[in-house]
């Protein structure tokens, strides 16, 4: 990659990254305005606007700081997969953006509650944009401070493609980690909870959603031709 793109890559990838931040602040502070506002039309605003928010901002910011990250990691000697803090910073993007595209789902169901007048508002309100929001802010400033610190550690591979390297090229070479470090241990830990926790809670979202649904069936009257000839 020449300079001048590896500088456009760059921008790009600072840039879009920066905005999912800012855009993930601003739906955090939605969600604080829906639970905490006392004016209904507020309210009902505040969870309408959040889907085609999402769509035209979070998850085109999510995709470019996603791909940018990628291209950028590829044209530079940082690489993709060599050093560990590369690696949990790809998987944290990939992660919440999997994560944003499931929830649009609950983002238009909100957006239907409150477009309905005869809804209450209680039932309006939702806290989970505001939790979800925290989390993903977390995430992302976790992914900033990788990106800033670049804490040491090369995998495998890293360690095998920087012997073949004549040379150190760029400053990224580190020969001072034989092995993986405890800080990358320990992330990656915390990684594979987070996953199989997101994993539980959606398996459990899904079978409490497929119960309600079955339960919904047996209680409606039956009203199929068999059933009606019966009667």
């Amino acid at each position: 990659m020449t300079p001048r793109l590896r500088k456009l890559a760059f921008t790009a990838h600072v840039t879009s990254s920066v905005g999912w931040l800012g855009a993930v602040v601003v739906f955090l502070a939605l969600s604080v305005i829906g639970l905490t506002s006392q004016d209904a039309q507020t309210v009902r605003g505040v969870y309408l606007v959040m889907a085609p928010g999402a769509w035209f901002a979070l998850v085109p910011l999510a995709f470019t700081s996603l791909l940018t990250g990628i291209v950028q990691s590829l044209g530079t000697p940082w690489g993709l997969f060599r050093h560990y803090w590369v690696i949990f910073k790809l998987v944290i993007a990939v992660f919440v953006t999997i994560v944003l595209l499931i929830y649009m789902q609950t983002f238009s169901a909100m957006a239907r509650l409150a477009a309905s007048p005869s809804t209450d508002l209680g039932a309006v309100r939702n806290p989970s944009p505001m939790i979800h929001a925290l989390l993903a802010l977390l995430s992302l400033v976790v992914a900033v401070v990788l990106a800033v610190y670049k804490p040491q550690g090369m995998t495998r591979y890293g360690i095998r493609r920087d012997q073949e390297l004549p040379g150190d090229i760029s400053g990224a070479r580190d020969s001072a980690s034989t092995g993986t470090p405890r800080w990358a241990r320990v992330f990656g830990v915390i990684a594979i909870a987070v996953v199989l926790l997101f994993l539980l809670l959606l398996f459990t979202r899904g079978l409490h959603h497929d119960v309600g649904h079955h339960t919904r069936l047996l209680a409606a009257p039956d009203t199929t031709p068999a059933a009606l000839y019966i009667r």
